[in-house]
């Protein structure tokens, strides 16, 4: 899947796309039914699909003190795509100077003029252009002159609320992982290196691995059950994680994610890894004693053990 990452300067654009447009932060279940629609009528047309986004996120620009952390990195969201059948990712780079282009001036000259685009899907709250004076009216008006069809793209929903990023953002941050994977349609995700660390899992009986992660949405400070998926093995492995800064061993320490692989020995540092977040077990708490927090991680670990077994149960 060809990936361009400044598209509005790239020559080796495709022409005559089916497309839609948005920040595609998360690629949650909502936006995962408008890449449905975008790949699937691409294919019956016989045309390239795309999905046009923007980098860095666009508040981040215009209002940095209000800027979300992303669900996903760059690379992440590009493999996402690519998994939900889009072809083409026309990343534009979004900077104070095309944060004022004018609506109309971006319709004319980069989506008809530079894509030729056939047909373009979005939702209906979706805004654009300078001062969000772009809306689907605007598109469905230049679209008829332009020779493109604007399709409005109904919201969905879940539990009676719109799925959103910041929804999602939300319940990642509360540690809500179970309800933010039902509307991601998969596990949070975090990508990185293993990094050494101070060796106290070690120490304690329970060797862990450090995640120095690339993403920059961290899920609240407690334990998980998780799995870490390694490139060089071609598969991940049951694992708990714990996010925090460690009180029992240390004070003040700097927030860590370090996990603790099942049943694993390798030495794996330096590795670039996938660490996925399947439930939340319990918060982080200060123990009295080495022995006491010991004794904790072994419960975390048949805790994380019973959930990948009932998973695995027929009845499930």
């Amino acid at each position: 899947m060809p990936a361009i990452r400044d598209a509005m300067k790239s020559t080796e654009l495709p022409r005559g796309v089916i497309a839609t447009i948005g920040n595609y932060d998360g690629i949650h279940i909502g936006q995962q039914s408008v890449l449905d629609m975008v790949a699937g009528r691409a294919r019956e047309v016989g045309v390239p699909s795309a999905v046009i986004t923007f980098d860095p996120h666009p508040l981040s620009v215009v209002r940095p003190d209000e800027a979300p952390p992303r669900l996903v990195t760059q690379d992440q969201k590009e493999a996402l795509l690519a998994a939900a059948g889009i072809e083409y990712v026309l990343t534009i780079h979004f900077s104070h100077e095309f944060s004022n282009t004018r609506a109309r001036s971006f319709v004319r000259d980069f989506l008809h003029g530079q894509l030729g685009v056939a047909e373009l899907y979005v939702g209906s709250n979706f805004t654009f252009g300078r001062r969000r004076e772009g809306n689907m009216a605007l598109l469905k008006e230049m679209g008829a002159s332009c020779g493109f069809a604007a399709v409005e793209i109904d919201e969905v929903r879940s539990g009676g609320e719109r799925v959103s990023s910041s929804r999602i953002r939300g319940l990642v941050l509360e540690g809500r992982i179970a309800e933010a994977n039902d509307l991601l349609g998969r596990p949070y995700t975090m990508t990185g290196t293993i990094a050494r660390g101070d060796r106290m899992g070690q120490r304690l009986g329970w060797p862990t691995i450090n995640l120095a992660p690339e993403n920059e949405l961290y899920p609240h400070n407690g334990v998980y059950v998780t799995k870490v998926y390694f490139p060089s093995f071609e598969a991940a492995f049951r694992s708990v994680t714990n996010i925090g800064t460690r009180p029992t061993v240390y004070e003040n320490y700097r927030r860590v994610i370090e996990s603790h692989i099942l049943d694993f020995s390798s030495d794996v540092y330096g590795e670039r890894v996938e660490l996925s977040f399947c439930r939340h077990l319990r918060e982080e708490k200060l123990f009295s004693s080495m022995m006491d927090l010991s004794a904790q991680i072994g419960r975390d670990a048949d805790a994380a053990r019973e959930y990948f077994l009932r998973l695995e149960s027929p009845t499930n």
